[in-house]
């Protein structure tokens, strides 16, 4: 058995994010366009004589080390299908914003199970894994194949997606964090009594990532968890504001928030906007990354 396994993990943007109504099962159906973007957190397993998570770097004083840790899960989810011991060790080395709307929770859950299945050579098919990754959450199928997809179902139900090219991005990390949950609560709330129509997938916004127009992309970005998280976070206004003045093509807030994204033409213009977001006071500090990026990836020494 080999003495550890490390894996590298994206952060997501969702460059379209479609809710429908609220389902019997208190989820929601989606049309979730993903795109990985190159934020990454490192997941390093290693055999202890327990399960066990420690974390470092931005913000790991808000992840839980406790085994509701999505990463502490993931490993006994794969270890209960085979009859394995979940006795390892799991270090998080955190880059993806926590709590920040761009999946980092899931990507961590991601690089252990793709960790767990290496150290122990279950030999699992990728079939498996992304069958316990969708028990796991609706953001870690994607976590694990990265690129860019379609989510449907509850996300959960992927389809890739073709990009040709490279997109530009600024992330702007809010002070503290946003519940996803409470974020969906909200959106039932301001939703209610009104018709909230099937999600579907924008043509055109398919399109846009087809052929890496930038300018195309921009006119079609949505994200139907922007209103309830604004309303949650009214601040974040300022945030988009900040970034659309400095010269962002587009702004939103990513996934459920409070994480801002702004699309920029190149990385100078997105360099340009990132020091302009610092300086305005409206965020905690400011991220430059490209898009698509590869999934969950075993490092190699």
């Amino acid at each position: 058995m080999s003495a550890s396994v490390t894996v590298r993990v994206p952060a997501k943007v969702n460059v379209q994010l479609a809710v429908g109504a609220a389902r019997p099962d208190g989820f929601h159906d989606l049309a979730n366009v993903f795109l990985a973007v190159g934020l990454y957190d490192e997941v390093t397993v290693t055999p202890a004589d327990g399960l066990s998570v420690t974390c470092s770097g931005p913000g790991a004083a808000q992840v839980p080390l406790d085994v509701s840790n999505l990463a502490a899960r993931a490993a006994a989810a794969l270890a209960g299908r085979y009859g394995i011991a979940p006795d390892v060790r799991i270090h998080i080395a955190k880059d993806i914003p926590v709590a920040g709307g761009m999946a980092g929770g899931s990507a961590d859950a991601a690089g252990a199970l793709l960790a767990c299945d290496a150290l122990w050579s279950t030999g699992a098919s990728r079939e498996e894994l992304l069958e316990i990754c969708a028990e796991l959450g609706s953001d870690v199928p994607f976590s694990l194949v990265g690129g860019a997809a379609l989510g449907v179902g509850r996300g959960e139900q992927l389809t890739p997606v073709e990009v040709g090219g490279t997109f530009h991005w600024v992330f702007a990390v809010a002070d503290g964090g946003l519940s996803t949950p409470a974020v969906y609560r909200e959106f039932d709330r301001l939703t209610e009594g009104t018709h909230v129509p099937e999600p579907v997938v924008s043509a055109r916004l398919l399109d846009a990532l087809r052929t890496g127009d930038t300018g195309a992309l921009a006119g079609v970005l949505s994200n139907d968890l922007q209103a309830p998280a604004l309303s949650l976070r009214p601040s974040l206004a300022h945030t988009l504001a900040a970034g659309t003045v400095a010269g962002a093509r587009a702004a939103l807030v990513s996934g459920s928030g409070p994480t801002t994204a702004f699309l920029t033409d190149d990385e100078a213009s997105a360099r340009a906007i990132a020091d302009a977001l610092t300086a305005s006071g409206t965020c905690r500090t400011a991220r430059i990354a490209s898009s698509p990026a590869p999934g969950a990836t075993i490092q190699r020494p």
